[in-house]
C-alpha cells in the first residue's frame, strides 16, 4: 500500500509528472476518516489529518491555518455525535464557516464535503445539521463537491450503543447499508477530480430494515438484548419505512453486503485469522 518509495525505474514517466495532492482530511480520525486517510496514501497523495489529536480544532480555528498551507484540497467527514437539531446545526454552521474561511484564504482549490442520503426527505435533528452545513459549502467560493451516502455498515452497532443495556431500542427504517471503505473509496475518486456540485448519491449494493440489521448483529456477537421495534412519529416516520432513506435516483453502489461485512467482523472469524 506504500506509494511513496522508490519504484526502481519502472514507473511510467506521466506518473512522475503528477505528484500527488495534499489534500486535508477534516476528521481524519474518525470511523470513514481513517479510510480516506489511507485511500489517499494509496492513490499517492499526501493526507493531511486535521483533528485535535493533530493539534488542530475545528470548531475555534485554533492550528488550522498552519495545517491548511499548500493543500490543494479538502474532504470534509466531520461528525457529531447529538440527535439534537439546534446541537447539530451548530456544530456544522461553526465547522463549516471556519473550513471555509480558512480554505479560502489558504487557496484551496475543491471542497469536497460527505452527506447522507434522503436528508431533504427525513426531518431528524441531526439531518438539518447536514442540510445547513452543505448550504454553508455551497455559498462559499471554493469549487465543491458533496456525496451524499446512505448509513454504514456499522449503523446497526451503533443505535445498539445509544441504548445500552438489555432492552435494544431500534427504529424501524429502511437503509441501503454501505461500506465506509468504499465511501472513502469514493471520496478519493472525487477529491481527485474536478469540482461537480452533487455528485451521485451512493448507496450499498441492497435493501436491508434496520431492525432485521440489528438482530442479525446481537445473534451473530452471541448477545443477548431484547430488541423493540419503534416506528418514529409523524412524517419522519413515515419517510424512514418507507424510501425517505434510499437513493433517488442512479449512483454508484458499493459491492459489500451487510452479511459480509459481518462476517468480517464477528468475534469467532478474528480469532481465526480473518
Amino acid at each position: 500500500m506504500n506509494h511513496n518509495g522508490d519504484d526502481g525505474g519502472t514507473g511510467s514517466v506521466s506518473a512522475r509528472e503528477e505528484p500527488g495532492m495534499r489534500v486535508a482530511v477534516a476528521g481524519g480520525t474518525g470511523l470513514v476518516g481513517r479510510h480516506v486517510v489511507e485511500e489517499l496514501k494509496a492513490a499517492g497523495h499526501h493526507p493531511v489529518v486535521l483533528a485535535r489529536s493533530t493539534g488542530v480544532d475545528l470548531v475555534t480555528g485554533t492550528g488550522l491555518d498552519g495545517a491548511l498551507a499548500g493543500v490543494d484540497a479538502v474532504v470534509d467527514v466531520t461528525n457529531v455525535t447529538t440527535t439534537s437539531g439546534k446541537k447539530a446545526v451548530a456544530f456544522f454552521d461553526r465547522v463549516a464557516h471556519t473550513l471555509q474561511d480558512a480554505g479560502e484564504q489558504a487557496g484551496v482549490r475543491h471542497h469536497v464535503l460527505l452527506s447522507i442520503v434522503g436528508i431533504d426527505r427525513v426531518g431528524l435533528g441531526y439531518y438539518q445539521g447536514k442540510l445547513h452545513q452543505e448550504s454553508v459549502l455551497k455559498s462559499g467560493r471554493t469549487p465543491w463537491t458533496v456525496l451524499r451516502a446512505t448509513q454504514f455498515h456499522e449503523f446497526a452497532q451503533q443505535t445498539l450503543d445509544r441504548v445500552p443495556g438489555p432492552l435494544a431500542v431500534v427504529p424501524r427504517m429502511r437503509t441501503q447499508p454501505v461500506a465506509a471503505r468504499e465511501v472513502a473509496q469514493r471520496l478519493v475518486r472525487l477529491v481527485s477530480a474536478p469540482a461537480q456540485g452533487m455528485a451521485p448519491e451512493l448507496a450499498g449494493p441492497r435493501v436491508e430494515q434496520l431492525v432485521d440489521m440489528t438482530g442479525r448483529l446481537l445473534r451473530a456477537r452471541h448477545q443477548r438484548r431484547l430488541l423493540l421495534p419503534v416506528k418514529m412519529p409523524g412524517a419522519t416516520g413515515t419517510a424512514m419505512t418507507g424510501d425517505g432513506l434510499l437513493p433517488a435516483g442512479p449512483g454508484p453502489r458499493g459491492s459489500q453486503t451487510f452479511d459480509e461485512w459481518l462476517t468480517l467482523h464477528t468475534p469467532h472469524h478474528a480469532h481465526q485469522g480473518g
